[in-house]
């Protein structure tokens, strides 16, 4: 961790996940600003080891300003691609226009060009703040269609539950070794958010299928949304769907299906936010895309 000072009186640190008193500051920063509590990643694994944190604290240790880089490898187009998401972007009200967000942009764009990451890649609901630094905005689809048929009788699925211990040392060892979900785009590791975004919405269910893949999934009544599948292979939605045994009567995918030996019909994905990259992998995207809700950041 390296600190500085500036004109305001500010220190800025880097790299300061190791040291509990400012990660618990960035923690109070985003449940102010996002009402998101980021802490319960000390409930699985701890923080991203990856994270390379730019933050601005006060004399009295309240983190100001903060704005993170993280390794996030992705398959694009059946090619791993190096990549460098940005997060816990957020600056105090009281602190905001005098520069500190650009600051600390600048200082995260400058590290990872230096680390030689070749794409770069965020979710935003202000998509101009970053189109000035050539970020490109990338609508996002679902993929949506009739139930498969079904795969005949399989073991039916476990649930899991993200208060049992053994049950998150299990899913942690799946997505360690998970297989990526698509060829034609997503995330080729990263586990920190899979389990966040279970955390923090309620409705996201998890089930062992043939004790092997976790899950990610959500029932309407009518339609099985899901969400994302991770262990050493990726079954059919067939075989997912008949170990679930909902009787779906609409099937809504959250990702590319190529691995799932089913066909969806693209639809816009209503989200509050913009998927932005930019680099020479960004341009090489074809055809529709998402990054799967267990993925966001």
């Amino acid at each position: 961790m390296s600190n500085t000072t500036d004109s305001e009186g500010l220190i800025l640190r880097q790299d300061y996940f190791n040291d509990p008193s400012p990660w618990s500051a960035l923690v109070d920063l985003l449940q102010d600003t996002f009402s998101i509590d980021i802490s319960l990643q000390d409930q699985f694994c701890g923080p991203d080891p990856t994270s390379m944190p730019f933050g601005y604290f006060d004399e009295t240790g309240r983190c100001v300003a903060n704005f993170s880089a993280f390794s996030m490898p992705l398959i694009i187009n059946g090619r791993v691609v190096r990549a460098a998401g940005y997060q816990s972007g957020a600056v105090r009200p009281e602190w905001r226009g005098r520069g500190l967000y650009r600051d600390l942009m600048q200082r995260a764009f400058a590290r990872t060009k230096a680390e030689g990451f070749e794409l770069d890649i965020l979710l935003t609901d202000k998509p101009a703040l970053y189109e000035r630094y050539g970020f490109r905005a990338f609508q996002q689809h679902v993929f949506v269609g009739p139930p498969p048929e079904t795969a005949g009788p399989l073991p039916p699925a476990r649930r899991l539950s993200l208060q049992d211990p053994g049950d998150m040392r299990l899913l942690k060892t799946l997505l360690q070794d998970r297989a990526p979900v698509s060829g034609r785009f997503a995330v080729a590791g990263q586990m920190e958010m899979f389990h966040l975004n279970a955390c923090f919405d309620p409705d996201i269910r998890l089930s062992l299928v043939a004790d092997t893949t976790v899950v990610a999934w959500k029932f309407d009544g009518g339609t099985l949304r899901l969400l994302d599948v991770a262990g050493p292979a990726i079954p059919s939605l067939a075989a997912i769907s008949s170990a679930l045994d909902l009787r779906a009567e609409r099937m809504e995918v959250c990702f590319p299906p190529d691995r799932l030996d089913w066909d969806g019909t693209p639809a816009l994905y209503q989200g509050y936010t913009w998927l932005m990259m930019r680099g020479d992998a960004a341009d090489n995207i074809d055809g529709p895309v998402m990054l799967s809700p267990m993925a966001e950041f």
